[in-house]
């Protein structure tokens, strides 16, 4: 490590704020030359270059090799460059010479240009490697510490950067004060004015999916699947998930010795009740499955193009069936990607013989028809 104090203090920042010393060496020069146009006011092309020598930044005005001189600013002569560097000096290769200046002029000014350029420049700097970081880990679920509330919204200290969790993406069931420990699924990562925003979600499906990777085994070794995950966040949730091993059953690893595996996610979640179900390739058997805790007696598929299917419960079962305020159907919906239509055994009886009836009446209208036709037919013959 060096001694000299300015690449010490360099060295630290960059550290502090997990960024390359480069940019903050950068940031250095940019803020000499800048701070130099301001004292020197000159037209010349100047440039800074940071010496890890002398732990200094030297200042030069840069001058391009000409053939005649039009702008003794930013250029000089070929012959005037030959009696300083010899006949290595060319127009053709576009040679510049750097003459050194002091810098013992710039003083206050130069320390409070470098102050603002070197601010900026590391402030952009952290931005983008949190953009880069956090944008590759959308979908992770993170820990922090609930630091404090805006409006509703909950603003997360996630080690040395900041997130949101607003309040869309809160689970009604939860609340938290200041300090408390929270987990929570990256939901998006965008490019603000003031940096990059993470946003936080405690009301995504992923965050159940990542619940379970965490706490099954079989998940994270990739034996056990899952296929999908819904959810009302604070009530019910619906995850189907699939074995790759036909000697692993899929729902009771994930339900876990007693059910501790899923009690530890519903725990997390503040008592959100978690329905596992078994996928299959068979949609019939799919919502069948994703029914659950309901049993069902029959399914029919009504419309294959448009995703309908009917479902038919025993009468004692139609409320589970339905679930409090039709959430048990909506979530085995969504789940699946079928609508569903759900109907009692009763209410089928009674469709199956208004059905017969009309069947029956059409029928009966038919055969009277013929007999009619000929009754009129012979009523004519008669008349004629």
């Amino acid at each position: 490590m060096s001694t000299n104090p300015l690449l010490q203090t360099i060295d630290a920042l960059a550290k502090e704020k997990g960024i390359d010393p480069q940019i903050v060496i950068e940031a250095m020069e940019e803020a000499v030359v800048t701070a130099s146009r301001k004292v020197f006011k000159t037209n010349e092309a100047l440039k800074a270059k940071f010496n890890p020598d002398i732990g200094q930044v030297e200042l030069f005005a840069v001058k391009t090799i000409v053939d005649t001189v039009t702008d003794p600013d930013t250029e000089i002569s070929v012959t005037e460059a030959r009696d300083i560097y010899g006949e290595d000096a060319e127009v053709e290769a576009g040679y510049q010479i750097e003459f050194p200046k002091s810098t013992e002029a710039l003083g206050r000014i130069a320390a409070q240009a470098a102050k603002q350029v070197i601010f900026q420049k590391v402030r952009e700097a952290e931005r983008e490697n949190v953009y880069a970081e956090y944008h590759e880990r959308v979908g992770e679920v993170m820990s922090g510490l609930v630091k404090r509330f805006e409006q509703g919204d909950i603003i997360v200290e996630l080690g040395r950067i900041e997130a949101i969790l607003p309040r869309k993406e809160q689970s009604r069931a939860e609340s938290y004060a200041q300090g408390d420990r929270i987990r929570a699924v990256i939901r998006a990562v965008g490019k603000g004015v003031k940096g990059p925003q993470i946003m936080l979600s405690r009301t995504d499906a992923a965050l159940l999916i990542k619940l379970f990777e965490q706490e099954v085994p079989e998940i994270y070794d990739g034996t056990v699947l899952v296929r999908g995950a819904v959810r009302e966040a604070g009530d019910r949730a619906k995850v189907a998930v699939y074995s790759r091993e036909r000697d692993v059953d899929p729902v009771g690893a994930c339900v876990g010795m007693k059910g501790n595996r899923v009690q530890a996610i519903i725990r997390e979640l503040r008592g959100e009740k978690i329905d596992i179900v078994e996928y299959s390739e068979d949609p019939v058997q799919f919502v069948t499955n994703a029914m659950s805790p309901a049993k069902v007696q029959r399914v029919t598929i009504i419309d294959e193009p448009n995703r309908v299917m009917e479902v038919v419960v025993e009468d004692t079962q139609l409320s589970l069936a339905i679930g409090k305020k039709g959430q048990n159907v909506r979530l085995a919906a969504k789940l699946t990607g079928w609508r569903i239509d759900i109907k009692s055994e009763e209410e089928k009886r009674r469709e199956v013989e208004a059905q017969f009836g009309a069947l029956e009446a059409a029928a009966e209208q038919s055969s009277e028809a013929p007999a009619d036709d000929a009754a009129n037919a012979e009523h004519s013959d008669v008349q004629s």
